[in-house]
């Protein structure tokens, strides 16, 4: 049984009428309760004028993700939207300087959903400009380039100097071609740390399916990857870049991706974290188990040389990617690594201990 370690503060901030996102009674129930709108601000408990250090949480693929701040969100639906929602409330309830990167898969500002959707959101902050905005369905460095903009602006209007990503799936990835940067670019903003949840560092087992790199058989007849495959195949026909990415050729290689960013976290802790719902004892230990978009190997970068992330530190949980997948299988949200309690606790315990200059919690990565 998975225990419950983050405080009663977290209903303030998790749900603001989830009746109102379109989510099933079942999903709603087991995972947090309707507040109201009025307790959707929660006071920082640690933080001071002084303290210019401030979490930023990164959500992945195709999210449209709203801009929150510390003491502003949404007021209806989920108040930082579904990937962020739980991750801003864990780390807020921790004492945190939290703000959520906005994100759209169109080119422009973020455009509430529908309030009938899974995971909508609204009446939230005003939207920044679209070239603050992640394309969540673009291209990696574009992203990043956005997301850049985006420190910059939280750097000249909040006065913040010190980021701690926290990344959701291509959210990861996104911070780390931001990272790279705001380095080149000579910006003020200093990283302190990442923390990836279920980022394809070596590719997204799906899209590799839909783009040819695998065949279907690596699904091994599982039911369950062959229609999560189906599903990303209708995703990809609006894809404006991004799922070509998700691919290995891509990302790995003297040529690759990943190779263009070395040198980039040699002196940032990281904390990597899997997902591995998916399971099938017989199958390639470098796509099973997977979370149902990308494998543990995958999001604990189990392929890549050390010198990717010199300081890194691994967790793994039996999850699947995210509260969408979990509710697409029907499953309580408490499987899902951006909803599990567990996972909340682990990855405010990292940020917590890099920002105290203690020893990064997780287990040793092995390559």
């Amino acid at each position: 049984m998975l225990t419950a370690v983050l405080p009663g503060v977290l209903a303030a901030v998790l749900v603001a009428g989830l009746t109102a996102c379109g989510s099933s009674p079942s999903a709603a129930s087991s995972s947090a309760p309707a507040v109201s709108a009025a307790a959707t601000a929660v006071s920082v408990v640690s933080a001071s004028a002084a303290d210019h250090r401030a979490v930023v949480i990164v959500s992945g693929g195709d999210a449209v993700s709203p801009f929150t701040t510390p003491t502003q969100a949404c007021t209806t639906g989920l108040a930082a939207g579904n990937t962020d929602t739980a991750l801003r409330a864990a780390l807020l309830a921790d004492g945190q300087q939290v703000y959520t990167a906005p994100a759209m898969n169109a080119r422009s500002a973020v455009i509430e959903p529908d309030p009938t959707s899974f995971g909508a959101f609204g009446d939230c902050p005003a939207p920044l400009p679209a070239f603050m905005t992640i394309l969540s369905n673009g291209d990696i460095d574009n992203g990043g380039e956005h997301l850049a903009h985006f420190v910059n602006y939280l750097h000249d209007t909040e006065g913040v100097t010190e980021i701690d990503w926290v990344g959701h799936s291509n959210g990861g990835l996104w911070a780390r071609a931001a990272t790279r940067i705001l380095r080149d670019t000579g910006s003020p903003v200093r990283i302190g740390s990442l923390t990836t949840v279920g980022t394809p560092w070596e590719g997204a087992v799906p899209f590799r399916i839909v783009f040819g790199e695998l065949s279907e058989s690596t699904c091994l007849d599982n039911a369950v990857c062959l229609n999560l495959v189906a599903v990303m195949r209708e995703e990809a026909k609006g894809d404006l870049g991004l799922g070509r990415q998700q691919l290995a050729s891509y990302l790995l290689g003297d040529g690759g991706w990943n190779a263009a960013q070395l040198g980039v976290l040699d002196t940032i802790p990281v904390h990597l974290i899997g997902g591995g719902y998916l399971t099938e004892p017989a199958g390639d230990p470098q796509i099973w188990p997977f979370d149902g978009l990308v494998s543990q190997y995958s999001a604990t970068a189990q392929g890549l040389p050390e010198q990717t992330a010199p300081l890194r530190t691994c967790s793994r949980y039996p999850l699947t990617h995210s509260i969408y997948i979990s509710h697409e299988l029907g499953l309580d949200w408490q499987t899902a690594l951006t909803w599990n309690d567990d996972v909340m606790a682990d990855v405010t315990g990292f940020v917590r201990s890099v920002q105290q200059g203690g020893p990064p919690t997780g287990e040793p990565c092995t390559s």
